[in-house]
């Protein structure tokens, strides 16, 4: 969740609006009875985004602002840092007391049985870095570089020396242009003085040299801060554009006064995954473009079916087609349908609605042990199509703007009322929700339940049937897909429909399946048995076998 939008209350957010007009969400705001609603929803943790202090252009609630031509939004980005050991002061009721208001939230959230991730950005940092706010007691970066150099080993920054930096955006009125001299790299891998409009102006681009350097330590200190702090994990911000070497220094470091804390790699190359898991020691990494992409692309497909044929990489073969490249690292993903970078599933620009998910959810849910991330407000079918201001009407909740999300208000009134417990769409409707919401709440409320209590799709093997059904009555290898999930004595079958259409599949278990699982034979339950399943459109279902 990003904090500064969940529990935001403004009725009325304006577009381009500042702090004062439209909010922000606080610490105090993620109380007990939400975290209660966490635990009961089945997390077992919780990714706070927006924490650590970023570059912002307001002056209000304790904020500094930084230099508007180069800040994004009027809240400006999360991973635009100004200090790494600070949190921001909008976020407390008392600006000056934001860091033990920090702590407050970390016992709470220990207290309700959760353990509680923040955001590592090892890649960049914002412009005025140093500047804004204070790391009193820990050390700068780039206080000690040679700025009459563009590169040297032991510098934090690269710099063009002599040279001014151009930024792509124009001047605001009445203030003078941003002034960065000598001009430094820009942190997406930007090496000039001159950033484009699409490149992330807004930040500096760190170095890290080709082997330990005295970089590696002060980032290492950073990351010892919080895990003193008792944060139990890091998600690690773009960990491609940082030398893989520095990961597995400062993992194994980390990891010899706190071997409970986990690392999680923001990574988009499916070449790599092996690589950071195997060597290099993340415990988990973004299945973006392997389970992600391709569950989108069958969505986006299907959900606008008009009986066209299917091309291959539109295909639910695809997901087959993932779960076997991963083998053996599936365990070691990180699912999702949303998350802060990615549209919204109930856009206009993905899966147009809401009751749509239920396909792709209960498959990447339950294909595997790997662990599944919900992202704030889809469990209702946020839709993401506000026109907050910078971001603009793009099927993403903004992490730019200050803003309220009217979804995310009704759901918050349902958890404060506590009749999300009933799993009663009418009921719930009755506390804020609309009756699409709540219906939406309750088959996903049900679905990440039943996920983190059952024991086949926690600790279980995966059968992947579709091999073993191309040619069964009913079942169509592009539109529908079907596993088994096993474990003991306990055996599931999960049938999804990412057709437009109402569809009986009937569905074979093959005699592998039973000697691989260990499936007992039984009258009811025999190699070759055609199971029938009623599915409708975009939809999935769960049987128990056993």
């Amino acid at each position: 969740m990003l904090p500064r939008l969940w529990g935001n209350n403004t009725a009325e957010p304006v577009k381009n609006g500042n702090l004062s007009q439209n909010g922000t969400g606080k610490f105090s705001d993620i109380d007990t009875n939400t975290l209660d609603y966490l635990k009961w929803l089945g997390c077992s943790h919780v990714w706070y985004t927006g924490i650590l202090r970023h570059s912002t252009q307001s002056s209000e609630d304790g904020c500094i602002p930084s230099h508007p031509q180069f800040v994004k939004g009027k809240a400006g980005s999360p991973y635009a840092i100004c200090d790494y050991y600070d949190v921001n002061p909008y976020l407390a009721d008392n600006p000056e007391n934001r860091i033990a208001e920090f702590e407050q939230l970390i016992n709470r959230t220990h207290e309700a049985g959760l353990k509680l991730i923040i955001d590592f950005v090892p890649n960049h940092v914002s412009r005025d870095y140093g500047k804004v706010g204070h790391a009193e007691g820990h050390s700068i970066l780039g206080s000690g570089d040679d700025k009459t150099v563009h590169w040297k080993p032991e510098n934090d920054f690269f710099y063009y020396p002599g040279e001014k930096l151009n930024l792509p955006t124009p001047v605001p009125a009445g203030i003078e242009p941003y002034e960065e001299y000598p001009a430094m790299a820009t942190g997406n891998n930007c090496y000039s003085p001159t950033p484009g409009i699409n490149d992330w102006y807004e930040t500096v681009k760190i170095n890290y040299g080709d082997s330990y350097t005295p970089t590696w330590e002060k980032m290492y200190e950073i990351l010892e801060f919080w895990s003193e702090k008792g944060v139990d994990g890091f998600r690690c911000d773009m960990v491609e554009l940082v030398p893989p070497q520095f990961f597995k220094w400062v993992i194994e470091k980390i990891k010899v006064k706190h071997p409970e804390i986990i690392f999680i790699a923001e990574v988009y190359k499916k070449e790599l995954y092996s690589e950071y898991i195997r060597n290099i020691g993340f415990d988990y990494l973004y299945d973006k473009s392997g389970l992600y992409d391709t569950l989108r692309t069958v969505v986006e497909k299907n959900a606008a079916d008009n009986g066209m044929p299917v091309e291959l990489w539109q295909s639910a073969t695809g997901i087959t087609r993932n779960w076997q490249f991963l083998g053996d690292l599936q365990p070691y993903m990180l699912n999702f349908l949303e998350n802060h970078d990615e549209q919204r599933f109930a856009s206009d620009f993905f899966g147009k609605d809401a009751r749509n998910t239920y396909a792709p959810l209960y498959t990447s849910l339950l294909l595997n042990t790997a662990p599944f991330m919900i992202y704030f407000g889809e469990e209702v079918g946020e839709r993401g199509m506000d026109e907050e201001g910078f971001s603009g009407c793009d099927g993403r909740s903004t992490i730019f703007d200050w803003w309220s999300i009217n979804a995310v208000r009704r759901l918050r009134n349902v958890i404060q009322s506590g009749v999300y417990k009933t799993l009663d769409p009418a009921e719930i409707a009755k506390e804020g929700l609309t009756e699409k919401e709540a219906e939406v709440f309750c088959r996903f409320a049900e679905a990440t339940r039943f996920a983190a209590s059952d024991e086949a799709v926690r600790q279980g093997t995966t059968y992947d049937l579709c091999y073993c059904n191309s040619g069964s009555e009913g079942f169509d290898k592009d539109r529908h897909f079907a596993f088994l999930r096993d474990h003991l004595d306990h055996t599931i079958l999960v049938a999804a429909n990412f057709s437009n259409r109402e569809t009986e599949m009937n569905i074979v278990i093959p005699d592998h399946a039973f000697e691989w699982m260990g499936i007992p034979v039984s009258e009811d339950l025999y190699p070759g048995k055609s199971i029938s399943v009623q599915v409708g459109p975009m939809d999935a279902k769960i049987v128990t076998l056993i």
